[in-house]
């Protein structure tokens, strides 16, 4: 695996795609202990921003995302986890935080 390039805050964005379908579920930020909880537990977890503390995605609500495969981009600074998702991702209740067309903000 390459050397992944952390930022300054010790993150990389992951991109959250559908395993079957190919659909971008969600984008969410991983520290080295959220990758390392993920490869352990086959389960995606995450690192909250706001809160500063990992989090289980799927912990509270059941939604769980197993976790198919981690790919690393060519520069080596985002992750793309595939996975099989089992609920809706969004907080909403949405299956995908991409539900909303930029001219419904407008």
């Amino acid at each position: 695996m390459p050397d992944l390039k952390w930022d300054e805050r010790g993150l990389l964005p992951a991109v959250v795609q559908d395993a079957a379908t190919g659909e971008v579920l969600m984008v969410a930020w991983m520290n080295a202990d959220a990758l390392a909880q993920t490869r352990a537990t086959g389960e995606a977890w995450f690192w909250s921003r706001s809160r500063s503390e990992l989090w289980h995605k799927g912990g509270t609500s059941g939604n769980v995302m197993q976790v198919q495969e981690i790919r690393v981009d060519c520069d080596a600074d985002t992750l793309l986890l595939r996975v099989q998702p089992a609920g809706p991702a969004c907080h909403t209740g949405e299956r995908t935080c991409f539900y909303r067309p930029l001219e419904a903000l407008a």
